[in-house]
């Protein structure tokens, strides 16, 4: 198995300001390099250029070698410790960046190491390179260092189209040009929003009423261009019927988890940042801004039809279930839910996997729908709901006479945990995250069925949108409802469907 060294950094003229990276792939065993990647991003931080410059590097040593290990080496403390997966990443324009990183190559086959800045000098060169090449209205190009005459890998594709640059500089490289000066353009973060068209209306694949989840087959397999917001955040659930408690204690009126009422608010109402903007064209070029006609065809993408579990007997109780507690089954009026779930999905007929998380309540769920699709249940621990600790099995009412300032703090922080060391709703958020992107990585141009909880769906749903985390608080999610969102490969997801309960009404 082939072995590489990928050098990268990133640069900010301004923090944020005119910004670019630089990435070089080196053979660990010869030193030789073996490609370089530059780009100026327009304006952006010093992180996000940062996780630029990894990206491209990662995609440069795929394009090499898809089998190969990776030894990454960067000065950037933050890159290295988060993607270690020792420091949790916080800040919204990052998120995107370390799941496009973490998908390059398969888990196991990449580590990071810090070094001084010093010992960094390739890549922090190319970086300044493609800075400069930016403030002139150029591209940046090799500088030719080389005694090898560098070749130049530009995607074929529209600017951003790191798939054709990658396929491209596997051909070149491959076809045995050695000290290749491969320049991989990976979509930035801030990419131009396409422009309307009809098309865009059908994409939602929505009627009222109707499991329309796929998208038109004529339309061209392109999500909104929205990239997912950050999981700092929680999961709106305090109860199994679905009902939403505020987060500021002031805001908590003394009948609301008896009432089972959605409440407006949520934690930390600060909305993702803006994405830095983009300049790519070369001297004399006019930049094209993609729309509808113009985005390359991503291929079918991953559907996620998100199924929410029937009632269960402390559904009509309004009482806190989460992963902690009793466990509860499906009560009779929820296995009739099921069953009606089932036979619309089975007059559907598009979903090919059945994902559930591994409370009995979702795993009955997920079995009665299986039986009549013929389809086999994979559990996956990651969709299971929040633990509400000692909150389990009580009703908010009751939560908040016995634990008042536990339940206060929680409602006032998504970082803190119920009383009784149970789930903080960030951590929960967290882990929907990850099991997302793993579940989107192995279920490419697939419709799958997830049958989950309350905090998992409006979470995907949330990321999906890139809402505000207050958000989470404006949704109603009924039992045995169902959801949709699509997952392109381009990292963007569209939102086809929510809390449809249709079919427990015929």
């Amino acid at each position: 198995m082939r072995e590489f060294i990928v050098e990268a950094d990133g640069g900010s003229r301004g923090n944020p300001g005119p910004a670019g990276y630089g990435a070089v792939v080196r053979d660990a065993s010869t030193g030789e390099t073996l490609a370089e990647a530059a780009e100026y991003l327009g304006t952006a931080t010093n992180n996000v250029a940062e996780y630029r410059g990894l990206v491209a590097g990662l995609h440069a040593a795929h394009a090499l070698d898809p089998d190969a290990r990776v030894s990454v080496r960067m000065d950037s403390k933050l890159v290295v410790e988060q993607m270690s997966g020792r420091w949790k990443i916080k800040h919204p324009d990052m998120k995107p960046l370390v799941m496009e990183a973490a998908r390059i190559f398969p888990p196991g086959r990449v580590t990071y190491t810090w070094m001084p800045r010093a010992e960094n000098k390739h890549a922090d060169r190319l970086a300044n390179e493609a800075m400069d090449a930016g403030a002139r209205g150029e591209r940046w190009t090799p500088s030719g260092s080389r005694p090898t005459p560098p070749v130049v890998v530009e995607p074929s594709g529209p600017p951003g189209d790191a798939v054709a640059g990658a396929a491209r500089a596997r051909e070149a490289l491959r076809g045995g040009v050695r000290g290749a000066a491969v320049s991989v353009v990976p979509e930035a973060p801030g990419a131009p929003a396409p422009g309307t068209s009809a098309a865009a209306g059908r994409r939602a694949g929505v009627t009222d009423g109707q499991l329309a989840w796929p998208a038109d087959a004529d339309v061209d397999a392109r999500a909104a261009r929205t990239l997912a917001g950050p999981a700092t955040s929680p999961g709106g659930v305090t109860s199994d019927d679905g009902a939403v408690a505020p987060t500021a204690p002031a805001a908590v009126p003394t009948d609301i988890a008896d009432a089972g009422a959605s409440v407006s608010g949520g934690p930390e109402a600060a909305s993702p940042q803006a994405s830095p903007a983009v300049a790519r064209p070369g001297a004399g070029e006019q930049a094209s801004t993609p729309g509808w006609s113009a985005a390359p065809d991503l291929g079918a993408p991953a559907t996620f039809v998100l199924l929410r579990h029937g009632e269960t007997p402390l559904t009509p109780q309004k009482r806190f279930s989460g992963s902690g507690g009793t466990d509860p089954s499906l009560s009779e009026v929820g296995r009739e839910q099921a069953e009606r779930v089932a036979e619309a999905l089975a007059r559907r007929g598009t979903v090919q996997t059945i994902v559930a998380s591994p409370l009995t309540r979702t795993r009955e769920t997920a079995g009665i729908v299986a039986a009549r699709l013929g389809l086999e249940v994979v559990v996956d621990d990651g969709l299971r709901e929040t633990d509400f600790g000692a909150w389990e099995g009580l009703t908010f009412g009751e939560v908040r006479d016995r634990y008042p300032e536990d339940l206060n703090a929680w409602l006032a922080d998504p970082a803190v945990r119920p009383t009784g060391n149970g789930e903080s709703f960030t951590e929960t958020a967290e882990r929907i995250e990850i099991a997302r992107a793993r579940l989107v990585a192995a279920h490419a141009g697939r419709t799958v069925l997830l049958v989950t909880h309350v905090t998992p769906i409006k979470t995907l749903l949330r990321l999906a949108l890139g809402a505000p985390p207050e958000s989470l608080f404006r949704m109603e999610l009924s039992a045995a409802s169902l959801s949709a969102v699509a997952y392109y490969a381009d990292g963007n997801a569209s939102v086809r469907l929510f809390n449809d309960t249709s079919h427990l009404r015929t």
